[in-house]
């Protein structure tokens, strides 16, 4: 399997390489935020490549960029493990949370058009059933959804940038909270307070929520 190479790997092309760099670092990003490669794991170029049917030049690249993107550690040159988030980490996570999202939040009140809030209600009521349904993955991604519409609300291009370089690492954050109930709920708030236009309840909800998932985080995770 290993030997099995795509027409733009074999043949050497800069855009078959990337494709296929994008294809093994999307495929390692999921498997750590929903839990199938743990902390801890340890990833060898070798298995990886025979994993994905590629070989190991968009395996290294890939790991390259899960090491910048903060879901990796190097052990050592031959040693890549999926890292165990210290208490830091987590810490500087919210700290830039609360810091970017509070904006965005605020941004989205004042700007939403009545589609985008209806689409926003749409994404909150496909929340709740994935709450319902109690399975972690549907909830993070639901969940997922309903922040990343509301940071294109803001129509702010730099600051949907900049969250979603956060993105990956919030949800596989959340994957690791069982407290589904009451994030929908603050979510629900959340989005009564930026339907009515109301600017300083909506950041006000947005502050809390953020704060609040920060001190259970750091429990469940930390003690």
């Amino acid at each position: 399997m290993s030997g099995t190479n795509t027409p733009g790997e074999a043949a050497g092309s800069p855009t078959g390489t990337v494709w296929l760099r994008d294809q093994v670092c999307d495929g390692l990003r999921d498997r750590i935020i929903t839990g199938r490669l743990k902390p801890g794991d340890r990833l060898v170029e070798r298995d990886v490549a025979e994993e994905f049917g590629v070989s190991r030049v968009p395996v290294r690249e890939a790991i390259r960029i899960l090491l910048g993107e903060g879901f990796l550690q190097a052990l050592s040159p031959r040693r890549i493990v999926v890292k165990q988030l210290s208490r830091l980490d987590v810490e500087n996570l919210f700290d830039m949370r609360e810091a970017l999202e509070v904006l965005a939040v605020r941004r989205a009140t004042e700007r939403a058009t009545d589609d985008q809030l209806r689409e926003l209600e749409t994404l909150l009521e496909t929340a709740r059933r994935a709450t319902l349904s109690g399975r972690p993955e549907r909830i993070s991604r639901a969940n997922t959804a309903f922040h990343h519409h509301i940071v294109d609300l803001s129509g702010n291009e730099l600051l949907v940038t900049t969250l979603e370089s956060l993105e990956g690492r919030l949800r596989w954050l959340f994957q690791q909270i069982d407290d589904p109930g009451p994030l929908w709920e603050e979510h629900r708030l959340l989005c009564a307070a930026i339907t009515a236009a109301d600017v300083e309840a909506a950041a006000g909800c947005a502050l809390r929520h953020v704060r609040h998932y920060r001190d259970v985080a750091l429990r469940l995770l930390f003690g």
